[in-house]
């Protein structure tokens, strides 16, 4: 497909808003990004939201501190060990298991350069942006990684869902998707739209790429021939079935899964949740589901292809060590970051552990970073689609310091 320069997808979808709402309201120009880069290898990221507590995912439980400052949080399961060290999350037995085959890794003690401030929405944007600080937030560095590939295809980047992701806007085309509203078009109505943006070239093309993404769909979920109902009910009741199927957290990763199987190449999506101020026993719990789910599904429905795949679950900032008087945690700065599939050397925790002694803690309350987050993004990108340090540090993480060296996590 053509790539076209004149304005980006995303700047497209914010100021759709001057065609009135019947083109805001289209389900072909609904927000999710496709990217396909050359090769086999894909990579999903997916951004946690909220603040996820490492702590409590991955728990230090063979630090002598740990107990006493999270007496609600710090439970281990005998049956959930990673290392003499470390124990996992109770409820996170799916990993668990993915760990046990190899295919699940954390990076301890992992940050972005954002301190002290602890807004959710400055943090994310600086995770996404891929910036120092400081740093000017325009674009996102999963699309500065496209920029320094060749042959890259408007689908080669995929963001799912409704948010706009900071993370995979800017110059590299992409495309937009959501997949809780893939119900395709009749061809009239398509006839009519295309004669309606047929003067303008910009919104024509946009139409046509959405039009395009609706028959990748379409191929993969046409029935056999002997299994068409006769009954346009029936019909519309599998449509109603197709799009309830794709909702939810789930539906998001099945839907990444499906356009990882043909062009994508590179995904994004968000999982909300992690903001555990109160009762993080139960909300965390929660959260941690959904995180579960998605990657479970993503192994499940990609079939051979997971051997190729990597996932990297990330978050703005850590939280804090100590467990406050609501049985939660609040905003912190050194947390976790999650590496999962078949692309992954696993079974080994990354990093260095800064300790939890008072003197050893950031500001004397939060986990000390002892390496940048954008490490292991940019590990993941040079051992997955070839970048080299020159571009890592030239286009896609303008300001970071390679000297420390990168995680050997990609198998």
């Amino acid at each position: 497909m053509t790539k076209h320069n004149t304005l980006p997808r995303r700047s497209f979808l914010k100021n759709a808003g001057v065609l009135g709402c019947s083109l805001a309201a289209s389900p072909l120009v609904t927000p999710v990004s496709l990217a396909a880069t050359p090769g086999d290898h894909r990579l999903v990221v997916i951004v946690l939201r909220g603040g996820m507590d490492g702590l409590d995912l991955v728990r230090p439980v063979g630090d002598p501190l740990f107990a006493g400052l999270r007496p609600n949080l710090s439970s281990a399961d005998p049956k959930l060990p990673l290392t003499d060290f470390h124990a996992l999350h109770p409820a996170a037995d799916k990993l668990h298991d993915l760990w046990t085959a190899g295919e699940l890794a954390f990076g301890q003690a992992v940050s972005t350069p954002y301190r002290n401030k602890r807004s959710h929405f400055d943090g994310q944007d600086i995770l996404e942006a891929g910036v120092g600080a400081g740093g000017a937030i325009r674009d996102g560095w999963l699309n500065r990684l496209v920029q320094t590939m060749p042959d890259t295809q408007l689908r080669t980047a995929l963001a799912v869902g409704r948010e706009d992701l900071l993370i995979l806007s800017g110059g590299a085309a992409t495309s937009g998707w959501s997949p809780d509203v893939t119900l395709p078009l009749s061809e009239a109505s398509r006839l009519l739209m295309a004669r309606v943006y047929d003067g303008d070239p910009l919104f024509s093309a946009a139409l046509g790429e959405a039009m395009d993404l609706t028959d990748v769909l379409r191929s993969g979920l046409q029935p056999n021939a002997d299994d068409v109902p006769d009954d346009p009910d029936d019909i519309m009741s599998d449509a109603m079935m197709m799009a309830k199927e794709h909702r939810g957290t789930r539906g998001i990763a099945s839907f990444t899964a499906e356009m990882l199987r043909q062009d994508t190449r590179i995904a994004s999506f968000s999982i909300g949740g992690w903001d555990t101020h109160v009762a993080q026993t139960l909300n965390f719990k929660r959260a941690l589901s959904t995180l579960q789910d998605a990657i479970i599904t993503l192994k499940a429905e990609l079939g051979p292809i997971w051997a190729k795949t990597t996932v990297l679950a990330m978050t703005e900032f850590g939280r804090t060590v100590r467990q406050n008087g609501s049985k939660g945690t609040d905003h912190g700065t050194g947390g976790a970051v999650i590496m999962a599939g078949g692309a992954v050397r696993g079974r080994k925790i990354y990093g260095d552990w800064p300790g939890l002694a008072e003197e050893d803690l950031y500001n004397r309350r939060d986990l000390m970073p002892t390496a940048d987050i954008r490490l292991y993004a940019a590990a993941a990108m040079r051992g997955l689609f070839h970048a080299t340090p020159s571009e890592i540090e030239n286009t896609v993480f303008p300001d970071l310091d390679l000297s420390p060296g990168l995680p050997s996590f990609i198998a």
